[in-house]
């Protein structure tokens, strides 16, 4: 931080002016930490001060985002699911969706954790999260950055669709599950490839999982 952006903090109204300089809208009680000076007492107020004039909202303890009013651009929700609980990583039906596999809109955005399951509601969004026993945590997950410059993690669409059979504790008999009832388009699936479905059969500890990507691999003849 610039000797000029220091002055300006202490120069103006302070949590307005940190705020503004926030490139990503969202921040740790630590990001806060690191540019305003002064003891825990200090931090702990200005925060309160803040939350209390609506300049900051509170996404869950240590963890804030700005209001619109204040916001460069839009908040990447996907992003502020990494930033919730993590590790994690975008997958189930949000990953579904965003890959284009299933056409419903997803309200409750949906990731599978390397802890224990949690869900959040938070003020702006509600967050799941399920943990999944594999592994290798990472294996076919995509690190993604989006036009704004936010990035996040997200499930190649298989590894969302194991991971959708896992949580849900489907039992799995043939794809007219998956075109009558998730409405996946046959093409999609078509389009994966052998090498696909053996990267993921090897890391999952689940015999429904296991079972689920050895059938739906030798009804697709890959």
């Amino acid at each position: 931080m610039t000797v000029f952006i220091f002055y300006l903090i202490i120069m103006t109204n302070l949590t307005e002016t940190f705020f503004k300089l926030s490139p990503l809208g969202i921040f740790t009680i630590q990001d806060i930490a690191a540019i305003i000076p002064g003891s825990d007492n200090k931090l702990y107020s200005l925060i309160k001060r803040a939350l209390a004039k609506k300049e900051i909202i509170r996404i869950k303890r240590g963890l804030y985002c700005l209001p619109k009013k204040y916001l460069k651009k839009k908040i990447n929700l996907y992003t502020v699911a990494q930033y919730i609980y993590g590790p994690s990583y975008i997958s189930l039906e949000s990953a579904l969706s965003w890959h284009g596999w299933i056409p419903e809109a997803v309200y409750t955005l949906t990731s599978v954790s390397f802890n224990k399951s949690k869900d959040y509601k938070t003020p702006i969004g509600n967050f799941s999260y399920n943990h999944v026993r594999q592994n290798i945590f990472y294996k076919s997950v995509e690190r993604h950055i989006d036009q704004e410059g936010y990035i996040f993690f997200i499930a190649k669409p298989l590894k969302a669709l194991v991971d959708y059979i896992y949580i849900n504790k489907i039992d799995y008999s043939s794809t007219d599950y998956l075109f009558k009832s998730l409405r996946i388009d046959e093409e999609e699936l078509n389009n994966l490839k052998s090498s696909d479905f053996d990267l993921l059969s090897i890391n999952y500890n689940n015999q429904r999982a296991v079972q689920f990507i050895n059938k739906i691999k030798k009804e697709l003849n890959k």
